[in-house]
């Protein structure tokens, strides 16, 4: 007799994409409920009967959720991300009760693609031990084939508008929940202000964005990016040595004063949602003056990336996904942080002025190998944030979750077994 599994679903993407993943799975004959923290939680859900609220203190959490998973016969659980108070709770949890537990995040290989995962995400992936040699072992069991992914116009767009009516509405219904910390530093009422700030400056940031790329392309200059994140974001927080931007713009400007050939230049590449908190702007400007780099620093927001390295020397990042773009590029790239792509012979260990004088390149090969590993695994078609990209999503992610094993569980196998396990299970997802 099949098992009816029963999914707990806790903080998602903003949006609709949880309530769609729960009518796939109980389509499939399974149970699925919402565990909410706020009112933008319960706003996204729209089956009262499945949704389950939190409102106490953190440190309550873990009893809670342990008698609640044996109440309600919870066989799996399903986190955003690895780095909320109340994710690690649950994954902590999960694992000591042997229950199933599934991880989404953001695609390795953005913009085209998400992360499924089981045992954990970015500095917790099973990656993150494994050696590029192995990885190369095991893309030699992997047809070579390109799968191409259209660009998911509006995705930014819509992500912004979904956090913002989800930011609304936990403002709406903070009263409610006076007692459950934010899932962040910040106040929730704070993300709500820097969502809509972000979302009404899209044209006003598109401009600049424009003029600073004429900018640069008209200095005729070699130049090397460095890919900025979001300071508050876990794989900042919870996966390098820097708790904000500005320390490491510090680190990365210093290096290139110092290594860089003086007819060298700078960019300085904001990330997409970059909202402003820090004052990056002027960080830059500041590091600019003391370090007598003066007409050779850049600043460049938006999302638009491709371009910017077609002809860039190097790239450095602290741990960031879109460094995989620079090393499909065969760029030289330098990784200050934890990253699943930070092995030997594909990320530069030189010190950043040494980097920055003569930048080590990649090993090609070997990252076009990793890169297959990634898309015949835990790679998924799609996105969160618009229709088309949850319903490709949707198409394979729900069979992933519902198999037997994750989507690495062939990494443990000999690899004489390898064709028999990766290929069929994978052969759809190039539809």
């Amino acid at each position: 007799m099949r098992e009816v599994r029963h999914f707990l679903l806790l903080q998602g993407p903003h949006g609709p994409f949880y309530a769609q993943l729960a009518e796939k799975l109980r389509a499939a004959g399974h149970k699925v409920s919402r565990l909410a923290f706020n009112a933008g939680d319960c706003a996204e859900w729209p089956d009262a009967d499945s949704l389950l609220c939190y409102r106490d203190i953190s440190d309550n959490f873990g009893p809670w959720l342990q008698a609640l998973l044996q109440e309600r016969g919870v066989t799996d659980v399903v986190l955003y991300g690895d780095h909320r108070w109340m994710h690690r709770i649950a994954a902590n949890i999960a694992k000591q009760t042997r229950r199933r537990l599934h991880f989404l995040e953001e695609g390795y290989l953005r913009p085209h693609w998400i992360t499924y995962e089981r045992d954990g995400v970015n500095g917790g992936s099973l990656l993150m031990d494994m050696p590029i040699e192995r990885i190369c072992e095991l893309a030699n069991h992997i047809p070579e084939r390109d799968r191409p992914a259209p660009d998911q116009w509006g995705a930014m767009g819509r992500h912004l508008w979904h956090g913002l009516h989800y930011h609304r509405a936990v403002g709406k219904g903070a009263s409610d929940w006076p007692m459950v910390p934010p899932a962040r530093g910040i106040s929730l009422s704070n993300e709500r202000d820097y969502a809509l700030r972000a979302l009404l400056d899209l044209p006003i940031r598109a401009r600049r964005r424009r003029r600073a790329q004429r900018r640069l392309n008209n200095s005729g200059a070699p130049y090397h990016v460095a890919l900025l994140q979001l300071g508050h974001d876990a794989s900042v927080q919870a996966h390098s040595p820097y708790s904000n931007m500005a320390s490491f713009m510090k680190d990365v400007a210093v290096g290139f004063a110092k290594g860089a050939p003086t007819h060298h230049h700078l960019v300085f590449k904001f990330h997409p949602f970059e909202d402003g908190r820090e004052g990056l702007h002027r960080v830059a400007r500041k590091l600019e003056s003391e370090l007598d780099l003066t007409g050779r620093v850049h600043l460049l927001e938006g999302e638009r990336l491709a371009s910017l390295l077609d002809t860039a020397l190097s790239v450095v990042t602290i741990n960031s996904t879109a460094a995989q773009q620079a090393m499909w590029r065969g760029l030289p790239v330098r990784a200050a942080g934890r990253a699943i792509y930070a092995k030997r012979g594909l990320v530069s260990a030189q010190p950043m002025h040494d980097f920055f004088a003569r930048p080590e390149l990649p090993d090609h090969a070997a990252y076009l190998a990793f890169r297959r590993v990634l898309l015949a695994t835990s790679q998924v078609k799609g996105g969160f944030y618009t229709a088309t990209g949850r319903a490709t999503l949707l198409r394979n992610l729900v069979d992933m979750m519902l198999a037997a094993e994750g989507p690495y569980a062939c990494m443990d196998r000999d690899l004489a077994a390898t064709d028999a396990i990766i290929l069929p299970f994978r052969s759809g997802r190039d539809s």
